[in-house]
């Protein structure tokens, strides 16, 4: 398993070996050995394990939990392809505010940890993309939040040739600055105690 730091602290890609043959292949995208040698503690318990299904040009988040209880999360494409963008939401991170992103597809399968407060986001680039999601928690609606995709001053990468297909939630949602103000965006700190067991979820 390839391990690779992504742009946001805290959040990682999970690249494993692919074992192909003229039947298929086969694929372990996550390995409990790499998660732990990587960030030095268990995985996170798996509250729920959830997929989404879009197709070319759909647009999801940029979404994140309340915290607390908030929310962390691994992530794959087992078919597809999406481009997935991680967002730094977390006020005080030193990464605060910027994002990076990677294709995720089957072919060349990779896994992605997004931490607690990170905001995720991906665009389709293919019909009928699927992105599994395993989560810390349980989904609770009004516990889900959501930053503008399009917010001029986080600059996301939407390929230009994506007439991006968003939903009602996503369309109205706030700038980073708005979420700012209104104290909605979590708190860095707050984030790594929870992460590391030094904070409960409620």
């Amino acid at each position: 398993m390839k391990v690779r730091e992504l742009g946001v602290v805290g959040a990682f890609e999970f690249t494993p070996p692919v074992h192909g043959d003229d039947r298929g292949l086969f694929v372990s995208p996550f390995l409990t050995s790499a998660f732990e040698e990587t960030l030095d503690r268990v995985l996170f318990p798996v509250r729920q394990m959830s997929y989404s299904v879009s197709q070319r040009g759909v647009v999801r988040g940029v979404h994140y939990t309340t915290t607390p209880p908030g929310a962390a999360k691994y992530v794959t494409c087992p078919h597809g392809t999406v481009l997935d963008v991680i967002v730094d939401l977390r006020r005080g991170s030193p990464t605060f505010g910027e994002w990076d992103s990677l294709v995720l597809d089957w072919k060349q399968p990779r896994g992605v940890y997004f931490p607690t407060g990170v905001g995720h986001m991906f665009v389709a680039l293919a019909d009928d993309s699927v992105v599994a999601y395993s989560l810390s928690t349980e989904y609770i609606a009004t516990n889900e939040q959501s930053v503008s995709v399009l917010d001029p001053e986080l600059k996301l990468p939407i390929p230009d040739d994506i007439e991006p297909m968003l939903s009602p939630r996503d369309t109205t949602a706030d700038t980073l600055a708005e979420a700012l103000a209104k104290g909605s965006l979590p708190d860095y700190e707050t984030c790594l105690a929870l992460d590391e067991g030094r904070l409960e979820r409620s």
